[in-house]
C-alpha cells in the first residue's frame, strides 16, 4: 500500500483525470495524449520549476496531505474512576473546573502559560488577531521569520535594519491584551540575524523574546521565489537577499540585454548555526535586554534533534519548539510538506529518549514543545501524556489561524446583517452569537465592541481546547496537567506501542 497522495492536490488545484491511479507514481492508470494536463505533471509541463511550491499560496493556508502510517489517532485516552491526584478527593474539589492547566518556564525570566499551548510562528493572513487572541487566552505566540518583508517602510543602512515600524504594530497586537500570561516572541532566521533584527527589536521596539529558527517540518529549506525580472532581482540583492543568478554578473547582464536571460530567484539562506556563535550571540542579546530566548526546530535526523537540545542547554535557552511532519505552510515546497521529516508522534518519541539520555549526563534541559498538525483537545492531551512529563506544551498554528480568520469573517457578516445560516439560531448580534464573550468581559471589563472578532475567535477556540483538556484530565482523575503521563493512554496499534 502507499501512504502518499496521488498527483492531485489542493496545493495547485490539480486533479487526476482517471478515477484510478498508480499507487507508486501517483499518475492516472490511463494516461492519454488527449489530456490537457490537469494533474501535477501536466501543470509542471507548462509552469515548470514554480510548481515545486504551491500555486495557491497567498490568502490561504496549505498543509500536508499525506496519510502518515502513525499519528496520535493510534492512541485512545485511558480513564479512572477512583481517587484524585492534584486535589482532595471530594465532590467539591474534584471537578473539571479545578483542573489546573497552567504551566511556567524561563531560566532567568519566568513566563506563565494559562494553558499548555503556544501559537507557533506566523506572519501572514490575520496575524493581528492571532497575536491578540493569544494574549487573551494567556499563551505564547510567535511572529514569523522575515517579518521585515511585511513592512513597506523598512529601511536598511550599511547592512542593518534601522527602521521597521510595522514591528511595533505586531508587538502591540499582543501587548494591548496582555494580562500576565504568555509572551509575544520574534522569530529570527539567519538573514534576520545578519540584518540586526534582534538588536533593533530589543532596543528600539521593546521586544522581550527572540526565537532562533533552525527549521520547521513543512519547510526544511528556505524558500526560493521566482522574481519578475532583473530590475526586481537588483532590488532584492540591494536588500542583502541572495539572488540566483547574480544580476550584477556581466554575463547575466549581457544575456538580459539580448533577451536570453534565465529566470531570477531570491533564496533564503539555509540555517547553518554553530554552537559557539549561538552561545555568544544569545549572551549578547540578554545583555541588550532580552528576557527570554527560544529555539524552533523541525523533525530532522535524531542526531540533529539531540544537538539542538545540547546547544539549548549550554546557551540556557528557555524553550525549544519541535515541529513534526503533518503541519503546513504556504511557503513550503509541496513534496516537502508531504514527504519530509519525522511525523510528530515519532519525533516526540525520539525527543523523549534524547531527554532521558541527557538527564543521565546531568544536563539542564530547556522546556520543550511539540507541534505539527494539532487541532483538537484530544490530540493535545495525547501529546502531553505521551511526553510523560518531558513535554510542557503543544503548538497549535494552522487551527488557531483558522479561528482568527473565521472569527473575523463571521463578525463582519453579522455586522452587515448577513448572519450565516448555521448561526442564526444563536442570535442576531456579536454579543448573542459569540458564546465566550462573557468570559472575555469578565477578564477585561470591556464590552464586545472593544474586542476584534478575529481575536475573539482565537480566544474562544483555545477556550474550547482548554475546556476539553480539563475533561480528559478529570477523566483520569488528574487535577493538574503536570501529572498527565503515558498511563493515561491506550496504544491501539503495534506501531505506536513500539514507540514506547
Amino acid at each position: 500500500m502507499t501512504y502518499s497522495p496521488s498527483l492531485s492536490s489542493a496545493f495547485n488545484k490539480t486533479n487526476n483525470r482517471s478515477s484510478k491511479h498508480s499507487p507508486q507514481s501517483g499518475m492516472c492508470s490511463l494516461c492519454t495524449e488527449e489530456c490537457t494536463g490537469t494533474c501535477e505533471i501536466g501543470l509542471a509541463a507548462v509552469l515548470g520549476a514554480r510548481t515545486v511550491y504551491p500555486t495557491t499560496t497567498g490568502t490561504n493556508q496549505v498543509a500536508s496531505e499525506k496519510d502518515y502510517p502513525v499519528d496520535y489517532s493510534h492512541f485512545n485516552i485511558n480513564g479512572h474512576v477512583f481517587g484524585a491526584i492534584g486535589c482532595n478527593a471530594t465532590y467539591e474539589e474534584a471537578t473539571i473546573f479545578n483542573v489546573n492547566l497552567q504551566q511556567e518556564f524561563g531560566k532567568f525570566n519566568t513566563v506563565r502559560l494559562n494553558m499548555p499551548v503556544i501559537l507557533p510562528a506566523v506572519v501572514k493572513l490575520n496575524w493581528e488577531d492571532y497575536y491578540a487572541g493569544a494574549a487573551m487566552a494567556g499563551v505564547v505566540c510567535v511572529i514569523g521569520e522575515d517579518a521585515r518583508n511585511k513592512d513597506p517602510e523598512l529601511k536598511i543602512e550599511n547592512g542593518k535594519v534601522v527602521h521597521f515600524p510595522a514591528l511595533k504594530k505586531m508587538l502591540d497586537s499582543f501587548r494591548k491584551y496582555y494580562r500576565g500570561y504568555g509572551q509575544i516572541v520574534l522569530q529570527c532566521n539567519v538573514e534576520d540575524d545578519m540584518l540586526g533584527i534582534p538588536e533593533y527589536a530589543i532596543t528600539k521596539q521593546g521586544s522581550e523574546a527572540i526565537e532562533f529558527k533552525f527549521g520547521q517540518a513543512a519547510k526544511g529549506t528556505q524558500p526560493a521565489s521566482k522574481l519578475k525580472d532583473r530590475d526586481e532581482a537588483l532590488k532584492k540583492k540591494a536588500l542583502g537577499i541572495m539572488v540566483h543568478p547574480d544580476p550584477n554578473d556581466p554575463e547575466i547582464t549581457e544575456a538580459y540585454e539580448k533577451g536570453v536571460c534565465p529566470n531570477f530567484y531570491s533564496y533564503g539562506r539555509l540555517p547553518l548555526w554553530e554552537e559557539e556563535y549561538l552561545v555568544k550571540r544569545i549572551a549578547e542579546l540578554r545583555d541588550l535586554g532580552a528576557k527570554n530566548i527560544y529555539f524552533k526546530m523541525a523533525g530532522y535526523d535524531p542526531l540533529d534533534l539531540e544537538k539542538v537540545i545540547r546547544i539549548g542547554s549550554n546557551a540556557e535557552v528557555d524553550l525549544i519548539t519541535f515541529d513534526g511532519a503533518g503541519g503546513g505552510s504556504g511557503y513550503s515546497p509541496c513534496k516537502m510538506m508531504n514527504e519530509w521529516a519525522l511525523p510528530t508522534v515519532s519525533m516526540e518519541s525520539a525527543i523523549c529518549g534524547i531527554v532521558d539520555k541527557l538527564k543521565e549526563e546531568g544536563l539542564w534541559i530547556p522546556k520543550l514543545v511539540v507541534t505539527g498538525g494539532f487541532a483538537s483537545e484530544d490530540q493535545v492531551f495525547k501529546a502531553l501524556a505521551f511526553g510523560d512529563g518531558r513535554i510542557s506544551a503543544v503548538g497549535i498554528c494552522r487551527a488557531a489561524m483558522a479561528a482568527a480568520m473565521t472569527g473575523k469573517k463571521v463578525g463582519e457578516m453579522i455586522r452587515e446583517g448577513n448572519i450565516p445560516n448555521h448561526l442564526k439560531e444563536y442570535g442576531e448580534t456579536v454579543d448573542d452569537i459569540y458564546g465566550d464573550l462573557p468570559d472575555l468581559r469578565a477578564l477585561y471589563g470591556m464590552d464586545a465592541n472593544e474586542f476584534p472578532t478575529g481575536a475573539i475567535g482565537v480566544f474562544s477556540y483555545l477556550n474550547k481546547i482548554a475546556f476539553g483538556l480539563r475533561h480528559f484530565a478529570a477523566l483520569n482523575r488528574k487535577f493538574d496537567i503536570k501529572y498527565v503521563d503515558r498511563s493515561d493512554l491506550i496504544p491501539l496499534t503495534r506501531d505506536v506501542k513500539d514507540l514506547y
